[in-house]
């Protein structure tokens, strides 16, 4: 690998040193000579906002650029969002093929491929085939659908977001915005647009297909974990005056070798408890947009083992658009 250039150090020193402008400029005049770290730098900027306005397919144009200029990591994320195409175009089998090159020299990459291929998908990445669910309940609308993933994708999901745990959220209604509060003590590890590979959106095309959906509307894939006496007590996923409602939630659990930890409905009656790949669907949601109330659920308090479980909120419309 080339040193960087002279410049691209200047550049992030002025960075540094506050000077955003004088050093934009430089990142710029470096990017129209295709340097790969000058145009890997501006697709952050570009993806992230702050700096500069927050442009997702400005910041996808400049991370194929950056790939194309021979930055790894940018062609990586330009291969992910156009397996996806979330932000612009969608060539699913051009994204394969791009894949196919990676793993040739990275082992993550060869992985990600090799889960792939011994997937029965279509010619756009989704499944060929699925489970038959299983009805939980009628209110709220519920389904379990057993052996929906495998043990190997299950622990693919588990170690890929082992790295990243940290302390789960919940959403505050009024503000939007994000917090830590005792109903919810679990770990999260949330799986991002850049960071959604194909395997990840095939994941994510199955759970659409499963629940009715499209995978568009669901949220990023939270990976979650749950010690003992870790817990999420009693709530809605439905969001009170949101404009494009949590109509859905799809849960895929990951592994069995824990007590304790069902997903209580306590409105029902009922504790759910999914084995190693079983994938539970339920509707937040009443038909005239009402919260359903019977959908109230909670994650019980683990009392031996690790629970580790992936969730996916849907939302009644496209939910990635920026």
């Amino acid at each position: 690998m080339l040193p960087p250039d002279p410049m691209l150090l200047q550049a992030f020193g002025l960075l540094n040193a506050g000077q955003e402008q004088e050093a934009l400029a430089l990142f710029q005049q470096l990017a129209d000579r295709q340097d790969p770290g000058a145009l890997a730098t501006l697709a952050e900027l570009n993806w992230q906002g702050g700096l500069l306005p927050q442009n997702f397919a400005a910041g996808r144009a400049f991370y194929q650029r950056a790939g194309e200029a021979g930055h790894v990591g940018s062609a990586i994320y330009a291969t992910n969002l156009l397996a996806h195409g979330y932000v612009g175009e969608r060539n699913w089998g051009e994204a394969m093929a791009r894949l196919r090159h990676e793993a040739g020299h990275d082992p993550a990459r060869a992985e990600i491929a090799a889960l792939l291929a011994a997937l029965p998908l279509t010619k756009q990445g989704d499944p060929a085939t699925l489970p038959r669910g299983d009805r939980v309940s009628e209110s709220p609308d519920t389904l379990l659908f057993k052996d929906a993933f495998s043990q190997a994708e299950c622990d693919y999901l588990i170690r890929i977001a082992e790295p990243d745990f940290q302390r789960a959220r919940v959403l505050e209604q009024h503000s939007g915005t994000e917090r830590i509060d005792p109903i919810r003590t679990a770990d999260e590890a949330h799986i991002h647009w850049l960071n959604e590979n194909p395997l990840i959106h095939a994941f994510n095309r199955r759970l659409a297909a499963l629940s009715g959906t499209q995978a568009d509307q669901g949220e990023p894939l939270q990976i979650l974990r749950y010690r003992p006496g870790q817990h999420y007590l009693n709530h809605l996923d439905y969001i009170n005056g949101a404009a494009n409602q949590r109509v859905k939630t799809a849960l895929i659990y990951l592994n069995e070798a824990y007590l304790g930890g069902e997903t209580n409905f306590p409105r029902l009656g009922k504790k759910v408890r999914g084995w190693t790949g079983t994938v539970l669907v339920f509707r937040n949601a009443l038909p005239d947009g009402r919260a359903d109330q019977m959908s109230e659920h909670a994650g019980l308090p683990v009392g031996e083992g690790t629970k580790y479980l992936a969730s996916r909120w849907i939302r009644e419309r496209t939910f990635v658009t920026p």
